[in-house]
C-alpha cells in the first residue's frame, strides 16, 4: 500500500526530541528561542533534502513546497514545532514531521500528484512565551494584524519582532500561505477519549469555542499576626472563594472552567495578600453556552468581591468561536482510515489548534492520534509508536486522495 518509512520517521522524531530536552523525556522549546532556531534550521535542512523549496513569511511561519504536475492550489499540511516550558515530544511536532514523511513517501514511490503539496511550521502556536497562542496562524488568517503580532512581549520584555530577527527567521509578507485546496493538521488528541474507547484515529469535525479572562483582585496587605480576621481585605481569600464558586456553579458537562495561572503580592508567609491575579479559561462546543458562562463568571467574581469589600478588574484576554471543519476533507480522512483497516471516532477538539484559524482561509480538517492517559503539555506526554505509524499512513493516503485534481 506504499506506506511510510517508519525507520526514517522515528529517526527524525528522535532528533527533534534532543533539541530542548528536559528531564523526564520532555521538551522546552519555546517560540523564537535558541532551541527553536536549532529545530527550525534542522527542519529547513530536511525539507531541502526532500527536494522542497523553503520560504519564510513575516511572522516566521516556515513553508516547504513540492510542486505538482499542474498549476493548482496546493494541499497544505502542518502544525508547530514549539512546545510548552515543560512540554512533551509529540504535541504539534508529529503534525510537522508526519507531513514531511508523507512527502518523503511520495518521493520514495515516484508519485507526482496533480496538486503541489506544502508543509508549514507555524510560529508560537503554544502561546507559552508570547500571548495569545496561535500568533503565526492567527496572523496570516486575519485574526491578528502584523503590528499586533510583532509587538507581543514575553515576561522578560523581549518583543516578538526582535526575537524573530535575532534567530534569523523574519521573512517576507508575500511568502504567507496563498490560496489552497485543503489544509490538514495531524495532532495528538491531548485527551483520554480515543484511548478510553479503544479507537486508533480521531476524525476531527471542529474545535470548541474558548474564552480567556484575566482577573485582578485588590485588597489590603497587612500583618498576618496583628490584623483581626474580621478587619481583613484578603485578596487571595477572595480569589479562593471565587475559584470554588466557579467550579461548583459554572463548570458542568458542557462547560469547562480552568484557573491556569495565579500570582499573589506580596507573596510572603506572614503578610496578608493585598493583590491576587489569576486567569480563567472557559470552553464549550456551544458558543451561546460559553458566552452565558462567561457572563455568569463575571457576575460571580463581582459578587464575591463586593461582599468581601475588595476591588476587582476583569479583562477579556482572548476569545475564539467554535468552528466546523470541511466535510469533504473529513470524508477523505474517513475513507483512508477504512482503506487501512483502522478504527476511528468522529469528535470535536477541546483544544485550540492552528487549523482553527486556517479554517478562515479555506477547507480544513484534523486527524487525532491517541494520547496515553490523556496526558499533554507535560514531559510524560506519550503517543505510542504504532499509533504514530497509523497516523502517518492515514495522513499519507488522505494526501494521495486530495492531491489529485
Amino acid at each position: 500500500m506504499n506506506n511510510i518509512n517508519k525507520e526514517r520517521l522515528f529517526q527524525n522524531l528522535a532528533t527533534s526530541s534532543e533539541i530542548g530536552s528536559i528531564p523526564g523525556k520532555g521538551l522546552r522549546r519555546l517560540a523564537l528561542s535558541d532551541e527553536d532556531k536549532v529545530m527550525r534550521d534542522i527542519f529547513k535542512k530536511w525539507c531541502e533534502e526532500a527536494g522542497l523549496s523553503v520560504r519564510v513569511d513575516d511572522l516566521g511561519n516556515m513553508y516547504g513546497r513540492r510542486e505538482g504536475r499542474k498549476s493548482l492550489p496546493p494541499i497544505v499540511m502542518g502544525s508547530h514545532l514549539d512546545t510548552q516550558p515543560e512540554g512533551g515530544r509529540f504535541d504539534g511536532v508529529l503534525g510537522v514531521l508526519l507531513a514531511l514523511e508523507a512527502i518523503e513517501t511520495l518521493n520514495d514511490n515516484g508519485i507526482e500528484p496533480d496538486r503541489p503539496v506544502e508543509i508549514v511550521n507555524f510560529t508560537n502556536e503554544e502561546g507559552a512565551r508570547f500571548e495569545p497562542p496561535m500568533l503565526g496562524s492567527g496572523g496570516i488568517s486575519g485574526v491578528f494584524d502584523q503590528a499586533y503580532v510583532h509587538s507581543r512581549q514575553d515576561r522578560e520584555g523581549h518583543r516578538f519582532l526582535e526575537e524573530l530577527q535575532r534567530i534569523g527567521y523574519k521573512g517576507k509578507e508575500e511568502n504567507r500561505i496563498g490560496d489552497f485546496d485543503s489544509f490538514l493538521e495531524l495532532h495528538i488528541e491531548q485527551g483520554p477519549i480515543l484511548e478510553d474507547e479503544g479507537k486508533q484515529i480521531g476524525i476531527v469535525e471542529g474545535v470548541q469555542g474558548i474564552s480567556w479572562l484575566d482577573v485582578t483582585i485588590t485588597g489590603e496587605a497587612d500583618h498576618a499576626g496583628t490584623t483581626p480576621m474580621h478587619l481583613r481585605k484578603d485578596a487571595l481569600m477572595a480569589a479562593g472563594e471565587i475559584m470554588h464558586k466557579l467550579e461548583t456553579t459554572i463548570a458542568r458537562d458542557d462547560v469547562s472552567v480552568t484557573i491556569g495561572k495565579i500570582s499573589v503580592s506580596p507573596n510572603t508567609v506572614n503578610c496578608i495578600p493585598g493583590k491576587a491575579l489569576f486567569t480563567v479559561d472557559i470552553r464549550s462546543t456551544d458558543d451561546d453556552v460559553r458566552k452565558t458562562a462567561v457572563n455568569a463568571t463575571k457576575n460571580s467574581i463581582r459578587d464575591v468581591c463586593r461582599l468581601r469589600d475588595v476591588g476587582v478588574e476583569i479583562a477579556e484576554l482572548w476569545e475564539t468561536e467554535k468552528i466546523v471543519f470541511d466535510e469533504g476533507i473529513t470524508g477523505a480522512i474517513e475513507q483512508s482510515v477504512k482503506h487501512l483497516g483502522y478504527s476511528s471516532k468522529r469528535m470535536v477538539s477541546g483544544a485550540g489548534h492552528d487549523a482553527k484559524y486556517i479554517n478562515n482561509l479555506g477547507p480544513t480538517a484534523m486527524i487525532f492520534l491517541p494520547s496515553v492517559n490523556g496526558k499533554s503539555h507535560v514531559p510524560s506526554e506519550l503517543t505510542l509508536e504504532e499509533d504514530i505509524v497509523r497516523g502517518a499512513n492515514v495522513l499519507y493516503h488522505t494526501l494521495l486522495t486530495l492531491s489529485q485534481e
